[in-house]
């Protein structure tokens, strides 16, 4: 670890004391370790956004352009005619408060306006002065304020410290969504030009070569040819995995971070090799090589941009259907809103497994199928051989991702997979699992090392509950379904559980395939298989 980086014991020492001074009035102060860098010139000029130019949070001088509110109060009162769930955001919470304890930004920071009420209100206190009346006549008695410098820049700060993982809609009484809130305050900043690097340079790139890294066709085709090669040399089986093939059954659609990085990779090896296991008629697309938005974390119009190329290439290549792989935010936007910004997907047929004939109807009005919904079916139907004792090297729990969890209601089928391919499963306490999960604390685009500090603060619930399982089980894998948490879970392990390692569900069902013809001795990891220990795993929850 860093010399300068705030060490875990330091980091505990949370003062959950409220501020004596007014929220409304106070000036935010933009804490090292604690923000985002601006969004370079050149991806906000290629994405099209306002107002491009060299600028930073750490300056004064935001280089806001001249009619600022204007543009600020215009967009937000579009939205609020466009969005009916916005105005009613807007309009019913009565701050009773439910929602506070529930952010694992507050839980790690101890800040107010981390509270998902306090965040909200952020937004809201302008929408009272400017678009209610009750707020122009009452003022502050009304939780009114007049939009300034300070109240943009506070909304930067803290509008980028919430990782729209609907943590706290679980808990709130009316159904108020917080994550859409932080989306139309993010929209709004966007208006100003204001948006942060690791969003809008994926989001760049993604539009650019259709993913969020920038691979070219041909860069994408030697990753997956790699992918190949090295599973040749694990299993001592050569499988298809073809591309841009037209007239396939099955579109697949991955994360980029699937063919580019650990430990996303050894879920892709899974994927290819339960694939040939099974006979799959499928292709990946070099255009549409990419599941992931980062749209989803900075404006709706964006979502749909990104977005966009997926029916596209499946209709170019005349699939049937689409299966898309484990990711979070791909699946919050191909679940709830693809059919609206980008369908109907009148061109293709009801998503129907080819292999056992089972309709999915989670994402049916989209025509797509989660890997995890195909997988534990094939379990079901036992279209496939499975081998537990080959993941004997791992003592496993699970994370719910926050979006395919929350936002999708996927949460059984991941574990069916695992306990059918592990001998020791061990749940955290159920009040961090399924619904109520917390998040990785970097998701929505603030995975990035400048902002280290905050990101250890909110990852620290999380971390929390697997220490818990660590210590009481041994556990020494968190598996989740997403592409986000597996770039960003093994750092906050890391930090405050060393000793876990981070892995894809399907790196687990890719370890336990039993392939006809294999020559195998190790795991996709390239690790040798090791003897049995005793079983002891629980399928239960603990509760702390």
């Amino acid at each position: 670890m860093a010399d300068n980086v705030i060490k875990p014991e330091d980091l505990v020492q949370i003062d959950y004391n409220p501020p004596s001074d007014d929220w409304m009035t106070s000036k935010t102060e933009i804490k090292k370790g604690c923000f985002n860098w601006a969004a370079v010139p050149k991806s906000t000029e290629y994405l099209g956004q306002p107002y491009v130019r060299k600028w930073q949070p750490t300056h004064d001088d935001w280089q806001l352009p001249e009619n600022w509110k204007e543009i600020i109060l215009k967009g937000l009162k579009e939205r609020l005619g466009r969005f009916r769930s916005l105005r009613i955001f807007m309009d019913i919470c009565v701050r009773c408060g439910a929602c506070a304890d529930k952010c694992h930004f507050y839980i790690g920071s101890g800040d107010p306006k981390n509270m998902p009420v306090l965040r909200a209100e952020l937004l809201r206190s302008i929408y009272r002065n400017d678009f209610t009346l009750a707020g122009k006549i009452l003022g502050r008695i009304a939780g009114a304020r007049p939009l300034t410098i300070d109240i943009i820049k506070e909304w930067f700060y803290y509008f980028y410290q919430c990782t729209e993982c609907r943590r706290c809609s679980v808990f709130c009484p009316y159904g108020i969504d917080t994550a859409e809130i932080t989306i139309i305050g993010r929209e709004l900043l966007n208006l100003l030009g204001l948006d942060i690097d690791w969003i809008s340079t994926p989001a760049a790139n993604c539009f650019r070569t259709g993913n969020h890294l920038g691979i070219q066709p041909h860069g994408f085709k030697d990753s997956i040819d790699f992918a190949v090669d090295d599973l040749e040399e694990l299993t001592g089986i050569r499988v298809d995995a073809p591309i841009n093939k037209k007239g396939a059954e099955v579109l697949f659609v991955v994360p980029s971070a699937d063919y580019f990085g650990d430990p996303h990779y050894f879920g892709l090896l899974g994927y290819m090799a339960l694939f040939h296991e099974i006979g799959l008629d499928y292709t990946f697309s070099a255009f549409a090589s990419e599941g992931g938005n980062f749209g989803l974390f900075h404006s709706h119009d964006m979502m749909k941009r990104l977005n966009s190329k997926i029916y596209a290439e499946a209709k170019r290549l005349g699939v049937k259907h689409i299966i898309g792989a484990e990711c979070g935010h791909m699946w919050r936007v191909l679940h709830q809103y693809m059919d609206t910004m980008n369908g109907p997907a009148d061109f293709l047929d009801v998503p129907v497994s080819p292999i056992t004939g089972t309709r999915f109807d989670n994402a049916a009005s989209t025509k797509m199928i989660h890997i995890c919904e195909f997988t534990a079916d094939l379990i079901k139907h036992n279209k496939i051989k499975l081998d537990p004792s080959r993941n004997n090297q791992w003592r496993v729990t699970y994370h719910d991702s926050c979006n395919t969890a929350r936002a999708m209601g996927l949460l059984d089928e991941p574990r069916y997979i695992i306990k059918n391919c592990v001998d020791n499963f061990f749940e955290m306490p159920e009040n961090t699992i399924r619904e109520q999960t917390f998040c990785c604390g970097s998701g929505s685009g603030i995975g990035t090392d400048e902002n280290f500090e905050m990101r250890m603060r909110g990852g620290m619930p999380r971390a929390n509950a697997v220490q818990y399982v660590h210590d009481k089980h041994g556990v020494n894998l968190l598996t989740c379904i997403c592409a986000i948490d597996k770039a960003t879970l093994p750092p906050l392990m890391e930090y405050w559980v060393p000793g876990v390692e981070v892995g894809a569900v399907h790196e687990l069902v890719g370890n336990a395939l039993i392939m006809k013809g294999e020559k195998r001795k190790t795991d996709l990891r390239g690790e040798p298989f090791v003897d049995a220990p005793d079983k002891d795993g629980k399928e239960g929850t603990d509760d702390v």
